[in-house]
């Protein structure tokens, strides 16, 4: 599998989530475009699905490289992958997954790329890079802020953020120190293998908004910083869904809701119904997402609230599993995103012009929410003091964002962010071809 020659060729090596693969395949997609090979790495359950997002114009620059996790009891094939596994099993996944490292280094030997890019929390794949005089390069899938505030509170404990706008709940707190948890040795994620990263770090994230996290960052971990961009997929990758376009272009301009919570985040039948009474005490027109673990026997109308399916009729669409997110976003008659605030999530919607209703769920997301409310594109959905969901305070703020005359500030400042992003196209991809040139011409 040799790169064409006067190409430069890139191994990749996402972490083993939806969330984390796909912004590493948009990347691949830009930088092929610019005369990059690419060798996606990852285990054959999550290929399988890459695959169907490797079009003919990308399939002879992108290759596809299996990577084989030891078999461990409690952790099949199909567990090789966040998709569906049981929380109490990530732990064990990145344990496997760092376990494969004689496999990585075999990958490497065979391939010999010119770089290696690798994931926040994969510090081995960094070393076996340097171990055979490859550069290692970290691409981070969360917003700078986040990362920022992270190696704030690992670094100088007890010390203030300087950006005071960027905050945590207590009941937040909480959640993020439970899922610190289960990480081996319960050791900060973004660490170790920040610092292994060579000169520089690339993040998803734009300039225009991050850019005083993005010096912050840099000066706490003393590499450069560079943005590549929202990486959003192209909905031209999602053909199709014609029931669910037909049923938007019925609908009045900006007259409905977009509500998902992410492809790996399963609502307590408890929030289900607070967010299904929510949109229907807000009167606005909606597409809901529903997603359930895997195996669990449960049908969408045994979640929702009684009678709910026939109290909403025509003003609202259930979609279980997977919706073409970018494509819905793009719709004229969407009007308002009700999203966990994923960092990829909240990238589509800005790039799309769509306000934010946030309702973050865990980890990074409440921070994300803080970002958005001050950046002036979206309001949060508060919850009470224990962080239960209300549904009255959805409704209200569905319809400030969607409706009301105070959110006209709102929609106006998403729309004119959505101008900037796009007219600036690629631009940041040309600064990131530029520092990978550097390096592996430095080498």
């Amino acid at each position: 599998m040799e790169a064409k020659k006067n190409t430069i060729s890139i191994l990749m090596v996402p972490w083993l989530a939806h969330g984390h693969i796909s912004p590493f395949l948009e990347l691949a997609k830009k930088l092929t475009n610019r005369n990059f090979h690419i060798y996606m790495c990852s285990t054959p359950v999550n290929l399988s699905s890459i695959k169907k997002n490797v079009t003919e114009k990308y399939s002879q620059s992108i290759k596809l490289v299996e990577i084989h996790l030891p078999s461990l009891p409690n952790l099949p094939p199909h567990y090789h992958t966040t998709n569906g596994l049981p929380h109490h099993l990530i732990s064990t996944l990145k344990t496997a997954f760092e376990m494969s490292t004689p496999n990585f280094s075999k990958i490497l030997q065979t391939l010999n790329p010119d770089l290696v890019i690798y994931d926040f929390n994969l510090p081995w794949a960094a070393d076996c890079a340097s171990s055979v005089n490859i550069p290692a390069v970290q691409f981070l899938t969360f917003s700078a802020a986040v990362v920022a505030l992270g190696i704030h509170m690992y670094d100088k404990p007890g010390e203030m953020f300087p950006f005071p706008e960027i905050y945590l709940h207590e009941y937040e707190m909480l959640t993020i120190k439970k899922a610190l948890e289960y990480l081996p040795g319960n050791k900060f994620p973004f660490d170790e293998a920040l610092r292994r990263s060579r000169d520089i770090i690339l993040v998803k994230t734009c300039r225009d908004f991050e850019g005083k996290y993005m010096d912050y960052l840099s000066s706490l971990v003393s590499k450069k910083v560079v943005p590549v961009g929202a990486l959003v997929q192209e909905s031209i990758d999602q053909d199709g869904h014609e029931e669910i376009m037909q049923w938007l272009d019925k609908k009045e301009t900006s007259s409905t809701v977009f509500v998902s919570f992410g492809s790996e985040y399963f609502l307590s039948k408890e929030k289900i119904h607070a967010v299904a009474q929510g949109l229907e005490l807000s009167k606005v027109n909606f597409i809901l997402v529903i997603r359930f673990p895997q195996g669990e026997r449960i049908s969408t109308q045994d979640a929702l609230p009684e009678g709910f399916l026939e109290r909403i009729g025509e003003r609202g669409m259930i979609l279980e599993g997977w919706a073409p997110q970018a494509k819905i976003l793009q719709h004229s008659s969407i009007g308002g995103f009700v999203s966990h605030c994923g960092w990829n999530s909240l990238m589509e919607s800005m790039k799309f012009g769509v306000p934010i209703i946030a309702m973050p769920m865990q980890v990074d997301q409440p921070m994300n929410a803080r970002l958005v409310e001050y950046i002036g594109i979206g309001m949060e959905a508060m919850r009470d003091e224990k962080g239960n969901l209300q549904s009255e305070e959805i409704a209200k703020v569905i319809r400030k964002v969607v409706v009301d005359e105070m959110g006209k500030a709102v929609r106006k400042n998403a729309r004119e962010l959505s101008e900037k992003m796009n007219a600036k196209g690629d631009e940041k991809i040309d600064g990131v071809v530029e520092e990978l040139v550097a390096l592996c011409n430095n080498k």
